[in-house]
């Protein structure tokens, strides 16, 4: 892989632990002489904010909020705002929640792309569930499927997925080909540029959730959740879901390592 052939994007939004364990896991787990590391923090003024700036192995870029802007539109035009500034011939895009935990991640990632036609490579949902529980998802759907509902739902409906921005890789002149963004229409990070590459006639990759949990855990709406002002329905289980990881040995022992800051 030649030298900085990726640019890694990451919004920051007033996460200031998990924030420092996303970053720290990055650098232990990437090789950072074929990847540069932007992060856009969307006007936190907070701990995490003064973290970022003294990072030295980070691009940083400050983002001034827009009132009433809204989480996924700040989330959605910070990567915009890096985007511009990605030289690198594939760009990734994941959130703070996002954690790499394995050193082959990237390798794993980039995989599809041997095949030319590929612009992107990521996941709908990044959670990981047992036996169990795809049990009960896919009984579900044969029950909607049985009252001959059409499956409208975003969970089920395969037309509606797109790669989502916890964790998407995208060749980046493809991107400006289709003349597209992660904000394009002001929808969620992703949506209408999936769908443009689509038409021109690109694959987009979708890898499984429990294989890309192998190299890629995600905390799944945690920023959302550490935030009370998003108000998020599923919030005391994913506070709990983070304090669970949070307090792992593993995750413990990296926010001890204060090298993986220099």
């Amino acid at each position: 892989m030649p030298s900085k052939q990726v640019t890694i994007i990451v919004p920051n939004y007033k996460t200031y632990q998990l924030t420092k364990v996303c970053l720290r896991l990055l650098r232990k787990n990437t090789d950072l002489n074929h990847a540069d590391v932007i992060v856009v923090d969307n006007n936190s003024n907070d701990e995490s904010s003064k973290y970022l700036k003294s990072l030295k192995w980070i691009k940083f870029i400050h983002r001034d909020g827009i009132p009433n802007e809204g989480g996924p539109m700040s989330h959605a035009r910070a990567l915009d705002l890096a985007l511009k500034k990605t030289k690198s011939p594939y760009v990734i895009v994941i959130h703070t929640d996002t954690l790499m935990i394995h050193p082959d991640w990237l390798n794993i990632l980039m995989q599809p792309f041997d095949d030319p036609a590929v612009a992107g490579v990521g996941s709908w949902k990044l959670e990981y569930k047992n036996i169990f529980q795809r049990l009960g998802k896919y009984i579900e759907y044969l029950f909607k499927k049985l009252q001959k509902n059409k499956i409208n739902n975003q969970r089920f409906n395969k037309d509606y997925h797109y790669l989502r921005s916890h964790c998407a890789i995208y060749k980046t002149d493809l991107i400006k080909k289709v003349n597209s963004s992660f904000s394009d229409h002001n929808e969620s990070a992703g949506k209408v540029l999936h769908k443009k590459l689509i038409h021109a006639g690109y694959k987009m990759i979708f890898l499984e959730s429990n294989y890309l949990n192998k190299y890629v855990n995600h905390i799944n709406h945690a920023t959302q959740a550490i935030n009370d002002e998003f108000g998020i329905r599923s919030a005391n289980k994913v506070i709990k879901d983070y304090f669970g990881y949070m307090n792992k040995n593993e995750i413990k022992e990296i926010l001890k390592d204060d090298t993986l800051d220099n």
